[in-house]
């Protein structure tokens, strides 16, 4: 007996493909630190601490740890103490990945054109409102 369609299931195999794809980088750089170093480019303009990946990008304070103390190995961040609440950590660029961020930026737009290939305007458009309909159920 054949199982009915799963939409978790689809989605699942999609975001490990996205995944391995991304993860393929140059530089070694995964495609998590790619988006972290794209979104603290992109909000340069004020200070950015953990809490705001985890709440941006939907992910546990343990995965944001982990791919922080990587980056920080790997001198891409750096943390710094903020003068109102030694607490927090602001967390900056080290001017190696903002060197990167252009490779990043490439990667990623070649990568949603692979994406998008062979999808018309309207499907992608719906494929987005499906998208944030699937976000409310939760």
């Amino acid at each position: 007996m054949k199982l009915p369609s799963a939409i978790s299931f689809e989605i699942k195999i999609l975001a490990n493909m996205i995944k391995r794809k991304l993860d393929d980088g140059e530089k070694g750089l995964t495609g998590m630190q790619g988006w972290v170093i794209g979104y603290l480019r992109s909000n340069a303009d004020r200070a950015v601490f953990q809490r705001d990946l985890e709440r941006d990008f939907n992910i546990r304070r343990a995965t944001v740890t982990g791919v922080l103390q990587l980056m920080e190995r790997d001198g891409l961040i750096v943390r710094e103490a903020v003068e109102h609440d030694a607490r927090l950590k602001k967390i900056t660029l080290t001017p190696k990945a903002i060197t990167l961020h252009e490779q990043v930026i490439r990667r990623f737009n070649a990568f949603e054109i692979d994406l998008r290939s062979g999808l018309t305007e309207e499907e992608i458009a719906t494929f987005f409102t499906i998208s944030e309909k699937l976000k409310k159920n939760f």
